[in-house]
């Protein structure tokens, strides 16, 4: 027998099932890694407590994310010698409760022809029988991008803590046919089963300045066909990284997740996310997948309007879904870069975290994404904190008392009875152009009102996460900011403000707001998941016990607080 076709069997051989035995000398095995992996050190101020991240070293793209043998699985491209990007391999944890996360040892790593110079960024499909393949970017001897596949080599453990590779790697690269350039052709997509018995894939790139998800086409998983069009595609918006293509449902008033595969269903739509390598934004279309034609066809495309949807406002790229079949959602990963000098991540020997694991589905108006923290993260809240509504006058300043101000998650909600004071717009303006002019230290009509956090004393370093509320042709937009420019007395860190309008009626309801409070990171969800703002800030002053959190009003008219909860958050077992 071929070995190509040894490998076609292992694909797809009978159904494994794990035996209990197994699990059980699988928890002893993730204890005995758990205790030889030294806590993360208390002396560095910026480092997270329940965000992900590995011990040390260089962390981008989550990966493959699946679950499998009742463990959440996470790969992310990582630099074992340091911590700036390079020598890019696939890392790998498993959890529970996609909270605490145990370090396997690397999945992948360059050992072919195909990906010997790295192993960039791809994608988890689970197969029929429940077999996890990976299709992943290696770069191969001449620097091309190509694809390759791995399979687990035991399919009975659990942990998949072993890789093989087939020997028909590269299955997929650019050609002068489709004339791809060579550098532009990476981060294959979770593949999804046409009703039709092949399988599908996307694979991210450009020519010229046309983005596109490239689409191919398999019957048996490894021997691939470029179909005869991309599966959509958008001038002027460049290399598309990390894309992304799943089935969300209709008026889904449960949150349910659905599987990959499921398409060309009345009560489906489908969602296309590309992260915009010119802009470093991940940003989403929802529309219709045409399931003869192999289009997908946008309500609102990149050519129609210049504000097409981001999954977050802030810091955030790279994004991956998959389907938790266990219990039936979407769950969305994200990488959150640093915003400090190349020279301060060298000195603290770390560079980039993970957000916190979001269940993500379609808000019942249709118009866009709703994403909310992982029920799961409320199991690391104690000592609560609640408030009876409160009156916040213009230009009072409440603290916030009872909580780690350094590592909190904090839910507040406002209501405004009187909008006689708003502010007019007289022209559309970016909204985060407007955070940076009408930051937190701008009085304003109704708003800036949210929350202080990482405030020092006397205020000479605060991040603030608040609402302004605007008029702009008869219509009261809501504007959601994160206001990093006095977050530090260290210059060299980048300390861009962001925002975004949310999608709330100021009138007719409260303006809620989460904000997820850990050393470093600043991840803020506004209008119940409708806007999501991520920041990293690094305080010289407000760190440890010398930090302070506050909620605010810097407008003239005074906002009522219907409701205030806050938590201290334990420390995740993270790696």
């Amino acid at each position: 027998m071929a070995i190509s076709s040894i490998f076609l069997l292992s694909l797809f051989s009978l159904i494994y099932v794990i035996p209990i035995e197994a699990t059980h000398h699988v928890y002893q095995t993730l204890e005995t890694l758990s205790s030889h992996h030294s806590s993360k050190s208390n002396h560095q101020p910026y480092r997270t407590a329940y965000h992900f991240q590995p011990l040390k070293n260089w962390i981008n793209d989550p990966n493959g994310p699946m679950r499998y043998g009742g463990f959440y699985h996470l790969f992310y491209q990582y630099n074992p010698k340091g911590a700036v990007w390079g020598n890019i391999v696939w890392a790998h944890s498993v959890s529970k409760d996609l909270v605490n996360w145990t370090p396997l040892d690397h999945a992948i790593h360059p050992s072919q022809p195909s990906d010997i110079k790295g192993c960039w960024s791809g994608s988890a499909t689970i197969l029929p029988g429940g077999k996890p393949a990976i299709l992943y970017t290696g770069i191969d001897p001449n620097n091309h991008q190509v694809q390759n596949i791995a399979i687990p080599k035991n399919m009975s453990d659990p942990l998949l803590r072993e890789w093989k590779k087939s020997p028909k790697n590269p299955l997929m690269e650019p050609t002068i046919a489709n004339k791809i350039n060579s550098s532009s052709f990476r981060d294959p997509t979770t593949s999804w089963l046409g009703k039709d018995g092949f399988w599908r894939v996307l694979i991210g790139s450009k020519i010229d300045t046309k983005g596109m998800a490239i689409l191919y086409k398999s019957k048996n998983f490894v021997d691939w066909v470029e179909a005869k069009h991309p599966l959509h595609s958008a001038e002027g918006t460049g290399m598309w990284e990390c894309p992304d293509f799943y089935p969300v449902l209709d008026k889904n008033l449960l949150r349910t997740g659905v599987d990959t595969s499921r398409n060309g269903d009345d009560d489906v739509r489908h969602v296309l996310k590309v992260s915009l390598d010119d802009t470093k934004h991940d940003h989403y279309l929802i529309g219709s997948y045409d399931v003869v034609k192999d289009v997908f066809v946008p309500e609102n495309g990149f050519e129609d309007n210049g504000f097409v949807l981001r999954y977050d406002y802030g810091k955030y790229y790279a994004s991956k879904t998959f389907f938790d079949d266990g219990k039936n959602r979407r769950i969305l990963l994200g990488w959150v870069n640093e915003s400090s000098s190349v020279a301060d991540d060298v000195k603290k020997g770390w560079s980039g975290i993970h957000t916190i694991p979001r269940e993500i589905w379609l808000h019942e108006s249709g118009k866009q994404l709703v994403q909310w923290p992982v029920k799961e993260i409320e199991n690391l809240r104690m000592n609560p904190v609640n408030w009876p509504t409160k009156v916040i006058k213009g230009g009072e300043r409440i603290s916030i008392t009872g909580v780690d101000s350094v590592q909190a998650d904090v839910e507040i909600s406002f209501e405004i009875s009187d909008l006689g004071k708003v502010e007019s717009l007289r022209k559309w303006i970016d909204p985060q152009l407007l955070c940076s002019q009408k930051g937190a230290g701008v009085k304003g009509g109704v708003g800036p009102f949210g929350l202080l956090v990482f405030a020092s004393q006397g205020l000479k370093e605060y991040t603030a996460v608040f609402f302004r509320i605007f008029k702009y042709q008869d219509k009261n937009l809501v504007l959601m900011c994160s206001d990093q420019s006095r977050s530090s007395l260290n210059k060299d860190n980048d300390m861009t403000s962001y925002g975004t309008f949310v999608d709330v009626d100021p009138l007719h309801e409260k303006l809620s707001l989460r904000t997820l409070i850990d050393h470093s990171v600043v991840e803020s969800f506004g209008g119940e998941g409708r806007a999501c703002v991520t920041a990293r800030v690094y305080p010289t002053l407000a760190i440890h016990d010398k930090a302070m959190l506050y909620a605010f009003n810097n407008g003239t008219s005074a906002v009522k607080i219907t409701s205030l909860s806050a938590w201290s958050m334990k420390k995740a077992k993270i790696n």
